[in-house]
């Protein structure tokens, strides 16, 4: 069994989905609904959707609530790769939440995407 998919949900899912691809890597592969979901791709295969929450079922997003109730990690293969994208996203749209360091037997930093959909860069050597 492996893990096929996550959705996280957010305000504006054409913003968070853009931020994604932007910085991470990630390939839209499709929208739907007028960009009230989006489907993206990591290189692994693993799909994220973003979408607004589902009332029905109970959902909810972040920033409605004003909290941070869980966090997406991305490895990276080298120690300076989680330097690199810490001054890309500095320089850039991102909310830092502290600067790299060595963490948990890694090296990471946290940042919160559009959303506040909260990101962790990390580096495990």
């Amino acid at each position: 069994m492996r893990m096929n998919h996550i959705d996280i949900h957010v305000p504006d899912v054409a913003v968070t989905s853009a931020f994604l691809v932007r910085h991470f890597g990630l390939t839209l592969r499709e929208t739907r609904g007028g960009n009230g979901l989006a489907i993206l791709n990591d290189d692994a295969g693993l799909e994220i959707v973003v979408s607004h929450p589902v009332e029905k079922f109970g959902g909810a997003e972040q920033q409605a609530l004003g909290v941070v109730t869980y966090h997406l990690g991305f490895i990276q293969p080298e120690r300076a790769e989680v330097d690199r994208l810490y001054r890309e996203l500095k320089d850039g749209d991102a909310e830092l939440v502290g600067e790299p360091r060595e963490m948990r037997g890694g090296y990471l930093f946290y940042c919160l995407a559009p959303g506040r959909v909260m990101i962790e860069v990390g580096w495990r050597g």
